[in-house]
């Protein structure tokens, strides 16, 4: 995200909400909010699931802020943590519907100014593949393609809100590339690195 404080800055929100500040919890919730849905979306491809998990993850969050320790993770990390648990609980229970992967990593394939038919149909191609790439993907795949890329986590991040060890994180979006590149193979070479930006 953006813009986000250090973490001194937030440590020193979080002791005012503890003292009993009600506006260290409003700024906390505006800090992250846009983020923990983002990535509750990323996840549940549902808008009034996200807003629901969104909701309970800082319900969650707040009560339990006494216990959120900043020499362990960051508040962000401990967050996301939180929010990918009730996100996993909900879409166990669900089936997740396919949407567009690249809208899902807030990435756009950009279309020309002057659009022939051939050009149209390439993208509605390229938006089919990546739909279906994304229902391939395992529901833990899904979460590491989108906390690396949807949201820049290191894989040291994605290790503490996932809870695996570092290389295990790194192995997920390893084999979600394969997958993903495996799918997108018959549109072209390139279009998974160009929709992650990597090498």
């Amino acid at each position: 995200m953006t813009g986000q404080p250090e973490r001194d800055e937030v440590d020193a929100i979080i002791a005012r909400a503890l003292a009993g500040d009600q506006t260290g919890y409003a700024e906390l919730y505006d800090l992250y909010a846009s983020g923990i849905y983002r990535l509750c979306y990323s996840l549940l491809l549902n808008a009034e699931d996200a807003e629901d998990v969104t909701q309970e993850a800082f319900v969650y969050a707040f009560k339990n802020l006494h216990r959120f320790d900043s020499n362990l993770a960051s508040f962000k990390t401990w967050l996301y943590t939180i929010a990918v648990s009730r996100c996993r609980n909900m879409y166990r229970r669900k089936r997740l519907p396919m949407v567009d992967f690249s809208q899902i990593l807030q990435m756009n394939i950009p279309a020309p100014n002057s659009e022939t038919p051939e050009a149209a149909m390439a993208r509605r191609d390229i938006k089919d593949a990546v739909e279906k790439a994304l229902k391939a993907l395992s529901p833990r795949l899904r979460e590491a393609i989108v906390l690396r890329y949807g949201h820049g986590l290191t894989y040291r991040e994605m290790a503490e809100v996932i809870g695996c060890p570092q290389k295990t994180a790194e192995s997920r979006v390893r084999l979600a590339h394969e997958k993903l590149r495996g799918v997108l193979q018959h549109v072209g070479p390139g279009l998974l690195e160009e929709l992650l930006q990597v090498g």
